[in-house]
């Protein structure tokens, strides 16, 4: 309700024309929720086999799949000066310790 009437991009819009909209793009937001459970399902699940460390380090790792492809797939920096590509570097590089840190922890 509250992106509706103040969202990032664009005018606002009624509960009337979220309903107008067409049933596959209803679906499409329906898959994205079924995906949003079923990962989190997955993680509940890895949290009780694996331990709730690695099971969190798993499913932070999803940011840094989203950062690679939009680097190195989608070139999102392409053309961007040697300043931006050493902190991307260093972001991925951060990133990787992080999740290598929260995983040796083991749940300590």
């Amino acid at each position: 309700t509250y992106a509706m009437r103040r969202p990032f991009v664009g005018a606002p819009v009624s509960y009337r024309e979220y309903f107008r909209g067409s049933l596959p793009t209803h679906l499409v937001g329906m898959l994205g929720g079924a995906v949003w459970c079923l990962g989190t399902a997955f993680s509940y699940i890895a949290a009780g086999k694996a331990g709730a460390a690695i099971s969190y380090a798993l499913g932070q790792g999803a940011p840094m799949i989203a950062a690679v492809w939009g680097v190195f797939i989608w070139k999102e920096f392409k053309g961007a000066d040697r300043r931006t590509n050493t902190l991307l570097a260093v972001m991925f590089l951060f990133f990787i310790a992080g999740l290598a840190s929260i995983i040796a922890s083991g749940g300590n």
